[in-house]
């Protein structure tokens, strides 16, 4: 691969000098090739003073064939746009190499190569989605890998997923590789405690994009004890206070009620018999006039 790369530049360099006396416009810069889930772009900067009607035409290589070819969807782009390559690298174990060429009307500039690419080793695995639920001492993990470990290149490899935890707590953390399982169990963990984990895919030969963190309990937080015994002491005497204020304006209201509706005869008696006389009238003169009426009674049955 290595000698075939050679010829290729030393054939690119050649290319070069024999049409430098055509070249005037600027080489494209900052030529190069990013991947996600083996979907390939190419992006790239437009050389210093290239007009603003300037094209761009993209070609590739592979390592085992010995000419450039155009890539159809990009041979007029216009600056600021990218070059997909996914059709164009079309196997994944393969290397490739593309190069970028400005152009208008009447000039051209020279080749801007990019560096190599093999899709496999060089793309980025998307992260799985991931959900958490606790299990008392545990973690019950649901997986869901990305569409691309399913395709017809991928979907016999071996994939190892790669689970880091943080205790929210404290923040102790720890690593765990694991093969992929649609329902990982995470054990040995403390009960009420929450937990936040995020996972990454790490087939062979690629890069991996970790999850976002799904945090979760392992089983309810215990309750505080004392807290809720504060609380059900405060509303017992919440209760017993209202109660008793109710007894006494209940009382003092019935109490004012029979005051004002019932007779002035018998509102006297009730007073005379709770210790109090109507106006202009003692207990003792009462008393007295009664012994007055007796005696002139039996006084007059005895003339009789």
């Amino acid at each position: 691969i290595t000698g075939v790369f050679l010829t290729l530049s030393l054939h690119h360099l050649a290319g070069c000098c024999k049409g430098a006396t055509g070249v005037s416009l600027s080489a494209p810069s900052s030529v190069s090739i990013s991947s996600i889930n083996l979907e390939h772009a190419l992006s790239f900067q437009p050389g210093p003073q290239t007009p603003s009607d300037a094209r761009f035409m993209v070609e590739v290589i592979r390592s085992r064939k010995q000419s450039w070819k155009p890539v159809p969807a990009c041979v007029a782009l216009r600056a600021g746009q990218t070059c997909d390559l996914t059709r164009a690298f079309k196997d994944p174990f393969d290397h490739y190499v593309a190069r970028v060429q400005a152009f208008t009307a009447t000039q051209r500039s020279s080749w801007t190569v990019s560096d190599s690419f093999q899709p496999l080793s060089d793309t980025v695995i998307g992260p799985p989605d991931v959900a958490v639920s606790g299990c008392g001492n545990c973690l019950i993990l649901h997986l869901t890998l990305p569409e691309v470990l399913a395709s017809e290149h991928l979907k016999d490899s071996h994939t190892d997923l790669i689970f880091h935890v943080r205790r929210t707590r404290d923040g102790a953390e720890f690593t765990l590789h694991m093969p992929y399982s649609a329902e990982t169990v995470i054990s040995y963990l403390q009960t009420g405690v929450e937990y936040c984990v995020t996972a990454s895919v790490r087939p062979h030969f690629s890069k991996a994009i970790p999850s976002e963190p799904q945090c979760a309990f392992t089983s309810p937080p215990p309750r505080n004890l004392l807290y809720m015994l504060v609380v059900l002491l405060g509303a017992f005497c919440a209760l017993a206070f209202l109660l008793v204020a109710l007894v006494i304006y209940g009382s003092r209201l019935t109490f004012s009620v029979l005051k004002t509706r019932l007779p002035k005869s018998l509102s006297y008696v009730i007073l005379y018999r709770r210790g109090s006389a109507p106006p202009g009238l003692s207990p003792q003169n009462s008393h007295d006039d009664c012994s007055s009426d007796r005696l002139k009674r039996s006084h007059s049955e005895k003339s009789v």
